[in-house]
């Protein structure tokens, strides 16, 4: 018998449509606003689907199901810190949903000692008691022991017992086969041994670019001597240590602070915070505010950071703010705060390490929770609504498409088309159309091929048309949208055009009509947002099947595609990290570490390899 489970007020199949597969926490919230739960996944999108099947559910997840009205979800670099998260959660946050969970004291740590001349790296659990720095903590013993050994065969430092330590008198098996290097019989000098510890610490604390320096460079060395199965085997060191490198971004330092991301699309924006305390992510809360007058992210954080913070806040005020985009009245600011708070506070976007890390958790979650806000049903209900009534039309559409073009400098055009019904985006029905035939650059030939495709097939299939034909473009491309529909007979289509505006910014579109009047909308218009999010969509698509099409008919390297990226910054990436397929995996930061490679340029590099 199928379990009644699934609540009236949330939207859980559109939601969990647009769920990223990704590592996680998810936070289940009632009507209210109140938590109800906090769990972690491997998968967010596959854990979360369990909650809502149709039968086997236990009672408890039934009743849990029936009182959730959202779910908010932070992505996590690995299922590890996924972990960490969900505990910091539910200790700060208590939802009654949730099994209390362990203390710290059952958490392992890596323990590092101090005040001895060979210090010594172990495994900690219980009380920290020790003179000694502790590194941590692991969600289980199997990950600090696993890292124990990749430090063992690296750096070599000691992890035998102080009692065996000190009462050897010839080297232990791990000295001959490579794990140790032997500091108990004078086998490595006092200065490489406080060598080997600092660089153990650099990666404990995630610092590994000039480890990275340092391994590159013996491997070259041992390539000019033609050792090439010692550089072989540094080669490999390198990769694993990207592979296994223990960056602990849920908790790091002593850092208060909160790191607050601004995102926006289609009109809409969304903030998320990370609240840091001591190092550790205690919560976490999304925003979607409403300024009719911010033009971008950054006026949007300084109205927000404004009506939040001064005057205080719900938590304690942090020490310091760090922010997605740099804020234009930052001293403004700081200083309004001390003086209603009388506490001295410190905004800045400009982060590395762990702090950049923290930044990028909230900008993923921002957009995992824009993009499910922006699909959710009443949400898309409300901007169909409000469409028609500022289009004037008589009915709602329950199917709009829009078309786009797309090349570069006219080589490989490619037409888009892109259809929504009121349950947003249908991908299935999504085509692409490959442009030949017509002078290189003219869109408006282009156009009329795609169009002309499109619905002689349609009619020729007896589909449905749409009620409402968006063209991304002015009276050009509308008129040739007529002049198609005209000989084909169609004329029960609305055809709108949308063209940029004098400035060219979202929120700012003019809409050109069939009969040649011309209208624009408020920028907080839903109905705008809905022609905003059909067009970027259409955008989108024509781009990559464009891009698509031109890296399959030059069949070259993806790096030789990329603009900027000549032979010398080739070599540079593929000598940095060991091969294609590592380039291909690096994400913009590690991207970034790469000598010639700037901030802006390793997103690049990163969009161009992904575009798909």
């Amino acid at each position: 018998m199928a379990n009644s489970t699934v609540p009236t007020d949330f939207d859980h199949k559109t939601f969990l449509e647009n769920l990223t597969k990704q590592p996680g926490v998810y936070q289940m919230y009632d009507s209210d606003g109140k938590i109800l739960y906090v769990g972690k996944a491997k998968n967010l999108k596959n854990r979360v689907s369990t909650y809502f099947q149709s039968s086997g559910l236990p009672i408890k997840t039934q009743v849990l199901v029936k009182r959730i009205a959202s779910i908010e979800i932070t992505v996590a670099p690995s299922e590890a810190e996924a972990l960490v998260l969900e505990h910091n959660l539910i200790k700060a946050q208590k939802p009654p949903f949730n099994v209390l969970l362990r203390d710290d004291k059952s958490f392992p740590y890596i323990f590092l000692s101090q005040g001895e001349r060979h210090p010594r790296i172990a495994f900690h659990r219980g009380t920290k008691k020790k003179k000694g720095r502790y590194f941590g903590p692991f969600p289980n013993s199997g990950a600090v022991r696993e890292s124990l050994s990749f430090l063992q065969k690296t750096f070599g430092v000691r992890q035998c017992e102080d009692s065996v330590y000190k009462n050897r008198h010839r080297p232990c098996l791990l000295f001959q086969i490579g794990r140790c290097s032997g500091p108990c019989v004078d086998r490595v000098s006092d200065e490489d041994y406080h060598a080997d510890i600092e660089q153990t610490v650099m990666f404990l604390e995630g610092k590994n670019e000039v480890l990275h320096q340092q391994l590159t460079a013996k491997m070259e060395e041992a390539s000019e001597s033609l050792a090439f199965e010692k550089a072989a085997q540094i080669r490999d060191r390198i990769t694993a240590l990207r592979q296994v490198q223990a960056q602990q971004v849920v908790e790091a330092g002593h850092s208060n602070l909160d790191a607050i991301a601004c995102v926006s699309e289609n009109g809409v924006a969304c903030i998320h915070i990370l609240y840091v305390r001591q190092g550790r992510i205690m919560g976490s809360k999304n925003y979607l505010p409403k300024d009719r007058l911010a033009h971008n992210e950054a006026d949007v954080l300084s109205a927000f950071i404004a009506h939040t913070y001064i005057g205080g806040t719900q938590m304690e005020l942090p020490a310091a703010l760090i922010t997605s985009h740099k804020l234009n009245d930052e001293e403004a600011l700081v200083e309004a705060i001390m003086l209603s708070s009388k506490k001295a506070i410190k905004i800045t976007s400009n982060v590395r390490t762990y702090r950049a890390k923290w930044l990028a958790m909230a900008l993923e979650a921002g957009r995992q929770n824009l993009k499910n806000h922006l699909n959710n049903k009443q949400t898309l209900r409300q901007r169909y609504e409000a469409l028609q009534e500022a289009l004037s039309l008589d009915d709602m559409p329950n199917t709009i498409e829009c078309f786009d073009i797309s090349h570069s400098s006219g080589e490989k055009t490619v037409a888009s088309c892109v259809v929504f019904d009121q349950n947003g985006p249908c991908k299935s029905d999504y085509r692409r159309f490959n442009i030949d035939g017509i002078t290189g650059g003219d869109d408006f030939a282009a156009m009329e091929q795609a169009l002309s495709r499109r619905y002689t097939r349609v009619q020729k299939e007896a589909k449905a048309l749409p009620e409402l034909l968006l063209i991304d473009g002015g009276k050009g491309q509308l008129g040739i949208a007529k002049k198609v529909m005209g000989e084909l007979g169609i004329d029960e289509i609305t055809l709108v055009g949308v063209a940029k505006g004098t400035t060219r910014k979202p929120g700012f579109e003019t809409l050109v009509f069939e009969d040649g009047r011309e209208q624009t909308i408020e920028s907080d218009n839903p109905g705008l947002h809905l022609i905003q999010q059909v067009r970027d969509e259409a955008h989108r698509f024509a781009i990559t099947g464009h891009k698509h099409r031109r890296d399959k008919s030059r069949k070259t390297s993806v790096l030789e595609g990329i603009p900027g990226i000549g032979p010398k910054r080739r070599r540079e990436l593929l000598k940095h990290f060991g091969g294609l397929q590592e380039v291909m995996n690096a994400n913009v930061d590690d991207l970034a570490k790469v000598a010639s490679i700037s901030k802006k340029m390793a997103e690049e590099v990163y969009s161009a390899l992904h575009s798909e």
